[in-house]
């Protein structure tokens, strides 16, 4: 069992998970004002899951740990044209934090990149402009899904995805271990 999130503000009610079920993807969000980190460690448990990915940094560029000169971007970051962890700052600090007490509990944590999985699919037409139109055409690469009632429900779907293909063998990678990896 695993599960895909779209890891939002803490309380803002925006992080959203999706995981497989009784043939089905099935989808929750967070609701605003509790605690989204304990949101997914709760269903974690709950669903029994060993798995995560995760639609946020989970390790900074190079630069900030070793003798190399990039302290904005990570190789991944570069290669998918990605937002610099720096930037996120609060968010990648939190993921980091939460993948570090997934990590003590058993579970693997690993970061993915939705938009990348929509170029890689040819899902761009629709993305992030008409939610229903994207969920059609998503539909053709998953098991059925619920009606999604926002984007942020769409990316935790599509971070799913990503965890499915790694599941099969078929994830794409970017960036290296030494920094961290992507997968989509």
């Amino acid at each position: 069992m695993f599960i895909g999130a779209d890891y939002g503000s803490k309380r803002a009610g925006t992080t959203a998970i999706a995981y497989y079920d009784e043939n089905e993807v099935h989808v929750l969000q967070s609701i605003k004002g509790e605690d989204a980190d304990k949101f997914i460690r709760n269903y974690l448990k709950a669903l029994n899951a060993d798995f995560l990915f995760l639609d946020a940094p989970l390790s900074i560029p190079g630069g900030l740990t070793n003798n190399t000169d990039e302290v904005f971007y990570r190789q991944a970051d570069r290669q998918l044209q990605a937002m610099s962890p720096m930037f996120l700052g609060g968010l990648t600090s939190r993921a980091i934090l939460l993948k570090k007490q997934l990590k003590k509990n058993g579970a693997r944590v690993y970061e993915v990149y939705p938009k990348a999985l929509v170029k890689e699919l040819m899902l761009e037409k629709h993305y992030k402009k008409d939610l229903e139109e994207f969920q059609k055409a998503l539909q053709e690469f998953c098991p059925p899904l619920p009606e999604l009632r926002n984007w942020h429900q769409a990316d935790a779907c599509l971070a799913w995805l990503s965890g499915f293909r790694f599941t099969q063998g078929d994830a794409n990678t970017y960036g290296n271990e030494d920094e961290g990896v992507v997968y989509v």
